[in-house]
């Protein structure tokens, strides 16, 4: 069962930006950050890897002004002393930085307290150990996080199945790819260079929300075809052999297979079906279905 805080984040946070100035030179923080939150911005992190701790708290007191006028809350990366001391809603760490126990007794029972994590193992620990949510990647490579491998979208899935915390998608991730982000079970995504180095930011962050409310969307209106189905099995025809299966839509079949996360075409009664529609489009009896993945480079 989700605490108080954790249910919050799980219903009012959707499009989580974390600040990058590197990726805006000749805008200043409040002007962009600021844009992001008229285009929606449902959280926002402050995160400087190469600014002094002072250069921070300026930063921090910045965005903490901006982020109450805007009743969003506001997450400060690593610096529990500076988190406490601008009145910040809570901390993000990444794997090697303070403790979850820590900062949880120094910043107290109402901070939201994130983790990144990098497998499902760092998930469940942190889930655990008391995060309210976690962060989920990178699901691709992104300039944030150099050297670090992506997750892929595999991680995305494994989160999605057995996290029962808030999760948010994470790295590399932009209005390109934001169908497959969700499509593998991501309900919330976060951006940083697609939003806060684009020259508008408030239209993206727009546009991440008409994709996030879309597969919201889809997702119930799957559940509710699902529910008033319930589980059969029927005949259909993959790759040209006949085939009993209890899949209830094109993602189910596709798992079955162990096909999910390959580059992948799916054909439905002569249909190209796209990715992010998988969840919602349903398998009915005598359906054909072609299934082509790719394999190597070519």
């Amino acid at each position: 069962m989700m605490t108080e805080r954790q249910s919050r984040f799980h219903e009012g946070i959707r499009l989580y930006v974390i600040t990058g100035a590197n990726y805006h030179p000749g805008r200043t923080l409040a002007d962009v950050m600021e844009q992001t939150l008229i285009g929606g911005a449902d959280i926002i992190q402050l995160r400087d890897k190469t600014a002094s701790q002072r250069e921070l708290l300026e930063q921090a007191r910045v965005l903490r002004e901006l982020t109450k006028r805007y009743g969003v809350p506001l997450i400060i990366n690593d610096y529990i002393d500076i988190a406490l001391e601008v009145g910040a809603d809570g901390v993000h760490l990444g794997q090697d930085d303070r403790s979850l126990a820590e900062a949880r007794e120094r910043l107290g029972q109402d901070a939201i307290i994130g983790i990144s994590t990098h497998q499902l193992l760092h998930a469940l620990t942190a889930q655990a150990g008391g995060a309210d949510y976690i962060g989920v990647g990178p699901v691709y490579p992104t300039g944030t996080k150099p050297g670090k491998a992506a997750v892929t979208t595999n991680y995305v899935t494994e989160a999605a199945a057995s996290v029962k915390i808030p999760f948010v998608a994470i790295g590399g991730i932009t209005l390109d790819n934001v169908d497959t982000v969700l499509a593998a079970g991501a309900t919330r995504v976060c951006a940083v260079s697609a939003v806060v180095g684009a020259p508008d930011p408030a239209a993206v962050c727009r546009s991440f929300k008409e994709w996030i409310a879309a597969a919201d969307t889809a997702r119930i209106a799957g559940r509710a075809f699902f529910a008033a189905e319930g589980s059969v099995i029927v005949s259909v025809n993959v790759n040209g052999k006949a085939t009993r299966t209890a899949a209830r839509s094109v993602l189910e079949l596709v798992r079955e297979h162990g096909l999910e996360n390959r580059r992948m075409v799916v054909e439905l009664d002569g249909e190209i079906v796209e990715r992010a529609a998988w969840e919602r489009t349903p398998i009915r009896d005598g359906a054909a279905v072609e299934l082509v993945h790719f394999v190597g480079g070519g």
